[in-house]
Parts: C-alpha cells; structure tokens; sequence
C-alpha cells in the first residue's frame, strides 16, 4: 500500500480513485496523508482563510483486520505561529511507499525520506507519471515520489506565474517547491521537455550539492531539438494547431478526429484529449470540454526548450552527481551521432572528475517511454533506489 499527498484540488472530502488508491483534495494548500479509506476532515473559516489541524496518520501493521488511523490534532497556527496559506507554486502529488511517515508539516528535525521528482513534458501533467510512480512506490517502500505539473501545465495554470515561461523559469519553480516542503531529492527524472527541466535544476543548483543525486533525461539530448517526422507528434505543429481551436471543444471524438487528419498520429491525439475537462463556467454547454493547460505559455515554454543549450552541465558533471540518458530504441529522429559522440565523451571526462554520465537505451519503446516499455523502464530506473 501507498499514500498520496496532494496539495491542489477543491474537494473537502476524500474520493476513492480507480486505481485503488485516494484521489486527494486539498484546501488552502495544507496536505493529506490519506490510505486506502475515505474520511471528511472538518474545518474552520474564519478572513477568508481555513485553518486546519495537522493529522499525523498511523497505519495499522494488522493489515489482514482491516486498516485503522490514528489521528493526533494540532492546530497550525499555535504549532507554527502562521495561518495556514495555500500553496503558490506548483500543483503536485507525494507517493509515498508504505514506510514513510513524513509530512512537510511535521517537526524539522525529523529527516526527510529517499525522495525522487518525476517531470512530465511538453503539453503533459502529473498524472502521466501516476500510475508508474505507485509502482516505484511499492517496490521501494521507503522511498517518495513528487509528481509536479510543470507552470502553464494542468491544475499549475490556475497558479498564475510571470514571464517569461522557459525551461530555466520551470526549473526554479521546482526548486522553489522543494524548497518550500524542506526535501533534498536523491533522483530527478524528467521526460522529453522534462529532461531538460531536470539539467537546468542541475545547473542552477548551489555546488557543491548537499548530497549525490541521480538525474535521468528520457529520450531527450541537452542541446538541438530535432522534429519528429510524419505521424510523430511534432510538438511546435501541434501547440500551434492547438492555438488555433476554440477555448472549448464540443467532442473528445472530434478533435482526435481532427488531429489525425492534420497528420498527427492517432496515440498523440488520444493523449492531447486527456487534457481535457468538462466545462464549468456559465453559459457553457453541459457536454463541452475546455483545456486545462495555458497554450500561450507552452508555447513560449517550447521555443525555450528549442534554444536552451544545457551541454555544459553534461561536459562538466558537478562532483557526486550522476546524469543518465536513456534513448528510446524507436526515436530515432531525436539522437544524431554528434549527441551519442558528446555523451560517450562526457562519460569518461565525468569518470575523471568524480562525476558520472551513463547512456541506455530503452528497447521497444517509441518517445512515449513510459507507456510503451514500462516494464523496461522501470528495471533501468530501478538501481537508483536501490540500497536505501
């Protein structure tokens, strides 16, 4: 069993997902740890703000009687001397293995666990990582997992950020976040645009780093960023016909009807709908959808992931970090001999200086590692967990 902390979401009570686990809302930024139950916690309003006790969660170790909570209240204004505020960074989730008891709330003299960030790309959300995060999480139960949605991305575009939108800005919102929850992550993952999320954390990170730290970019090289070919998904192609569409749409059908008209395959048009909601504001019809993503700013948060050249944090590995790419064994496009030449390089001068650079290569998998090949993936990322 896992736990998942959330810090975004309207609901006042606990839904119990698909997967078996809690779904959590939060208010006011405050998070939950929640097993596999649902509970109403009850809250005061008072100037516009809720204020909520903290719940230390016990998980019975008599699983086969059924679980039980034991909750300690305490309220956070006296324990910290602050009305608890909602969050204005970044929407996320914690998935936390069934041996962590940690909260960003508790006591800071209590250490925090093996924590990893996993990083969506390009026109993604936290929820691409969910189902593979609780898997991690249950293999390696002392460990956590931080999904984030990157700014402009998910329920991250209701946080309103300033410009300009790039990979660097994103990355420093991340650092901000980990900041706030007092985590120092011992692995950063991040896909495609997340990739280079993950190096810019990297190369914008005080040196020396407070403790080793593993990196993996999936299926993405620090510099040029090469086009996809026909029926790939093309993602300045398809942020741009994106832009061109209505705020809301009247068919999930229609649209991936008309993706795959425009040239886009009929997977990336399927993943591209999941971003979308049912419309709530006035004067919408009941059965249209509307984005949940802020495609001015993805668009400007691309053309940064075009420009943005992180070679130099790959050819100087800072001491005790280790950078990983893995190429997906279909996604050709993406690599030339110039990238593999650069990293082989970059491999033995990090073995020189007390860094590490490693290639892998996924099998049978297209740029969509973590859907095509999980079982793949998941055996390569596994040794970064490992002996904790």
């Amino acid at each position: 069993m896992s736990t998942v902390i959330s810090n975004f979401g309207a609901e006042s009570s606990v839904a119990l997902a698909d997967n078996g686990l809690l779904g959590v809302g939060s208010v006011s930024g405050i998070n939950r740890m929640v097993p596999t139950m649902a509970f109403k916690v009850s809250r005061r309003f008072e100037n516009g703000v809720f204020h909520i006790s903290r719940l230390c969660l016990s998980h019975s170790t008599k699983a086969a009687k059924g679980s039980k909570i034991g909750m300690t209240l305490v309220d956070e204004r006296i324990a910290h001397g602050r009305d608890v505020r909602p969050s204005d960074i970044l929407a996320y989730d914690l998935v936390q293995g069934a041996h962590v008891r940690w909260s960003y709330i508790m006591d800071k003299s209590v250490p925090d666990p093996p924590t990893a960030v996993l990083l969506h790309g390009i026109l993604g959300s936290r929820k691409n990582w969910g189902t593979f995060a609780r898997r991690l999480a249950q293999e390696f139960p002392t460990w956590q997992f931080l999904l984030v949605d990157l700014r402009c991305h998910g329920d991250s575009t209701a946080i309103k950020k300033r410009g300009p939108h790039t990979v660097a800005s994103a990355a420093l919102d991340i650092l901000k976040l980990l900041g706030q929850l007092r985590l120092t992550p011992r692995v950063v993952v991040g896909h495609s645009f997340g990739g280079k999320v993950a190096l810019s954390m990297l190369d914008q990170t005080p040196k020396p780093l407070a403790r080793p730290v593993r990196v993996w970019v999936l299926d993405a090289t620090p510099g040029k960023v090469r086009a996809g070919g026909d029926g790939d998904d093309r993602p300045f192609e398809l942020i741009s016909f994106l832009r061109t569409l209505p705020k809301e749409v009247a068919s999930k059908k229609d649209l991936v009807d008309s993706l795959v008209r425009e040239g886009f395959s009929k997977d990336v048009a399927q993943w591209v709908v999941t971003n979308l909601r049912q419309s709530s504001t006035s004067g919408s019809s009941p059965s249209s959808f509307s984005w949940v993503f802020d495609l001015n700013g993805i668009a400007e948060m691309y053309e940064s992931y075009e420009a943005t050249n992180l070679w130099k944090i790959v050819e100087d590995v800072p001491r005790g970090v280790h950078v990983n790419f893995l190429k997906a064994e279909r996604s050709l496009h993406r690599w030339a001999l110039e990238d593999l030449q650069r990293i082989h390089t970059a491999e033995e001068l990090a073995a020189d200086e007390g860094g590490g650079v490693e290639m892998h290569v996924l099998e049978d998998a297209g740029h969509w590692v973590h859907a095509d090949n999980p079982d793949g993936l998941f055996k390569i990322l596994s040794f970064s967990f490992q002996g904790f």
